[in-house]
């Protein structure tokens, strides 16, 4: 079973000091691992009472059915997690909010590399930071997955992202995240984040710049790039031209699906 070792923020501070409206309706927050789902989590929770942040873990396929109260509409909860789409989740996450994270899959391929070399992750896949793989070898193997021990790109997009897109989800991209947060003063940061906080239910408060940034605070985050201690393996920092051919191949129209292409 792999583990993922995170150092705690001292977001919730930060909250409390911000005296969040209460969220009335439960909000659901999903993505494919490395997605950039903290990013986002983490600047939701600036508008949201901590007593509404559903903390105990990330909702996943095989915990669902234990952590159901983050979906009750009797106590409203900010939750996140990386939920497969099928019969069940869609039924329990019914009467939330529901918001689907995405992340181009060329970079989604380096960040997954990139986290499965760190000290951060660990587990039946340690021997990825031993070096006896190539850069490429481990490259492909981020896009096809492991035998027996993690999912291929295609399979991990196909249903925690793309099988929720036209169910009332909202899709937000991490690149745009990304961008708006870096120009925040800009009319296109408000739109964004205006669209964000309305399908949430949250009403925009007039310091949701300084909502924004503080949840956004890089060093706050246990999985930003510059905060995870790697394996001593270079990888580029753009995706191979081979690599970019073989996600085409692998999961043909995907990256079009999203808007990427």
């Amino acid at each position: 079973m792999a583990r993922v070792s995170l150092t705690p923020d001292t977001l919730d501070d930060a909250a409390r000091g911000f005296a969040p409206a209460v969220l009335a309706q439960p909000v659901f927050v999903n993505s494919v691992p490395k997605s950039g789902t903290h990013l986002l989590r983490n600047i939701l929770r600036m508008f949201v009472p901590v007593e509404q942040h559903y903390a105990a873990q990330f909702i996943q396929w095989p915990n669902l059915f234990d952590h159901l109260a983050a979906f009750d509409p009797a106590r409203p909860m900010l939750s996140c997690g990386h939920l497969l789409f099928t019969d069940a989740s869609a039924i329990e996450t019914s009467r939330c909010r529901r918001i689907v994270l995405v992340r181009d899959p060329h970079s989604w391929v380096l960040a997954r590399a990139r986290f499965f070399l760190s000290e951060q992750f660990s587990g039946n896949m340690d021997f990825i930071k031993q070096g006896r793989l190539t850069v490429p070898d481990l490259l492909n193997l981020m896009i096809f997955g492991i035998h027996d021990k993690a999912p291929g790109l295609a399979e991990q997009y196909r249903f925690n992202a793309l099988a929720w897109i036209g169910t009332g989800a909202l899709v937000v991209r991490y690149e745009d995240l990304v961008a708006h947060v870096a120009a925040i003063e800009t009319p296109a940061a408000e739109a964004c984040f205006a669209e964000i906080l309305g399908h949430c239910g949250i009403a925009m408060p007039e310091n949701w710049r300084e909502r924004v940034l503080t949840g956004a605070d890089r060093r706050q985050s246990g999985t930003a790039r510059e905060n995870l201690k790697l394996a001593p393996i270079a990888l580029p920092d753009e995706l191979p031209e081979a690599q970019k051919r073989v996600i085409e191949a692998a999961a043909p129209g995907l990256r079009a699906a999203l808007g990427y292409a």
